[in-house]
C-alpha cells in the first residue's frame, strides 16, 4: 500500500512509525504548520514533523486544506489509503476521495462513544469503566464514519491521562495495519455506528480546570487524573494557586465545611462533597512540581485551612 499519512502530536508518532516499519510506504506526511512557542516565540515543527523529517519522507505544513492546497499533492502521489491520526483539521471532500481507499482514522475512543475533541479526557473524566481505540471509515460528519476495528481496555482507578494516552498511541499501529491488510485483501468489515449512543467529547476549557470540593470525592479525583499531567486541575489556598497532580478518593466521612484540610498524613486530606480526596501530588504556584509530603514539610498547609 502506498500510505499518504496526515497527523501532528504526540499521540500520531507511533503510528507513523509503525508505517514507516511495516511493508507498506508512506510517499508523503501532511502535519499542522510550525508553531511559535517560549517567550521568543521561535518557531517549532509538530513531533509528527520531526519523525517524518528522519525517515527522509517529504513533509507537507498547510495552513488550511479548505481550498485545494494539497489537491496537486494527491494527484501527483496517488496514494492507495490515506491514514489520519490527530491531524487537527476536518477534512474537505477532496482529502476524502483523494485515494483509491479513501481515508481511515484512529480515533482514541470506542466510538460513537465521545466523538470529538477530547475523547480521553472526558472518558476518564466520566469514570468510564473502559475506555479503548476506533480504527473508522472517515465521513463527513464529526467522526461518525463506520467503524472498522476496535480495541479496549479497562479504566485502572489509578489511570491519568498520560497513562491512557500512551496506551492506546503505542496500540494504533497494531490496528492501522490490521485494517489496512483487511483493505488489502477485500475482507474489511464496516460497522455502522449506533446513533442512539453517541456522545459528544467536548474540548476542555478553563472550566474544567476548576477543582470544586462540593462534589463527590470520586469525581474529584476523576478530573483531577483526567487533566493530568496537563493542563491540570487548581484550586486555591492562602490566595495562592494550587494545582493538583495526583489524588486518591477516600470514602472517610469528615464532617467537616468541603475543601478544609482534615488531616495530613500520607497527603493533604480535602473534605469533599461526600467522604474526602487525597491530594498525593501537587505544583504550588512558583514552585516545581513535588509530592505532598515535601509541601506538608515545608510548613505550605496546616489542619482547618480551607481550599477556595
Amino acid at each position: 500500500m502506498k500510505i499518504l499519512f496526515m497527523g501532528s502530536p504526540d499521540f500520531a508518532v507511533p503510528s507513523l512509525e509503525g508505517l514507516c516499519k511495516s511493508e507498506h510506504s508512506v510517499c508523503s506526511v501532511v502535519t499542522q504548520p510550525d508553531k511559535p512557542k517560549g517567550r521568543n516565540y521561535e518557531l517549532y515543527p509538530t513531533p509528527v514533523k520531526v519523525c517524518a523529517e528522519k525517515y527522509s519522507i517529504p513533509v507537507y505544513t498547510p495552513e488550511s486544506l479548505r481550498n485545494g492546497e494539497i489537491k496537486d499533492l494527491l494527484e501527483s502521489e496517488r496514494p492507495d489509503i490515506i491514514v489520519v491520526v490527530a491531524y487537527g483539521k476536518i477534512l474537505p471532500d477532496y482529502v476524502l476521495n483523494g485515494a483509491k481507499f479513501g481515508c481511515i482514522n484512529a480515533h482514541a475512543s470506542l466510538l460513537p462513544r465521545w466523538r470529538g475533541a477530547a475523547p480521553m479526557q472526558r472518558a476518564i473524566m466520566s469514570g468510564d469503566a473502559e475506555y479503548g481505540l476506533t480504527v473508522m471509515k472517515i465521513a463527513k460528519g464529526l467522526d461518525t464514519g463506520d467503524m472498522l476495528l476496535k480495541k479496549s481496555f479497562k479504566l485502572r482507578i489509578d489511570d491519568n491521562l498520560e497513562t491512557v494516552h500512551d496506551n492506546m498511541a503505542n496500540c494504533a499501529p497494531e490496528l492501522l495495519l490490521e485494517v489496512i491488510s483487511q483493505l488489502e485483501s477485500g475482507k474489511v468489515k464496516c460497522e455502522p455506528q449506533d446513533e442512539s449512543k453517541a456522545t459528544y467529547a467536548e474540548k476542555i476549557t478553563k472550566d474544567d480546570e476548576i477543582l470544586d470540593f462540593s462534589d463527590t470525592a470520586i469525581n474529584i479525583h476523576n478530573k483531577i487524573r483526567a487533566l493530568s499531567p496537563f493542563p491540570l486541575c487548581y484550586t486555591r489556598l492562602n490566595g495562592r494557586i494550587i494545582k493538583v497532580i495526583e489524588s486518591k478518593p477516600s470514602d472517610k466521612i469528615s464532617g467537616r465545611k468541603f475543601g478544609t484540610v482534615t488531616g495530613l498524613d500520607n497527603g493533604i486530606h480535602v473534605a469533599c462533597g461526600d467522604g474526602e480526596i487525597i491530594i498525593t501530588k501537587l505544583l504550588p504556584e512558583g514552585k516545581k512540581r513535588m509530592n505532598a509530603a515535601d509541601f506538608i514539610r515545608g510548613r505550605g498547609i496546616s489542619i482547618g485551612d480551607v481550599f477556595e
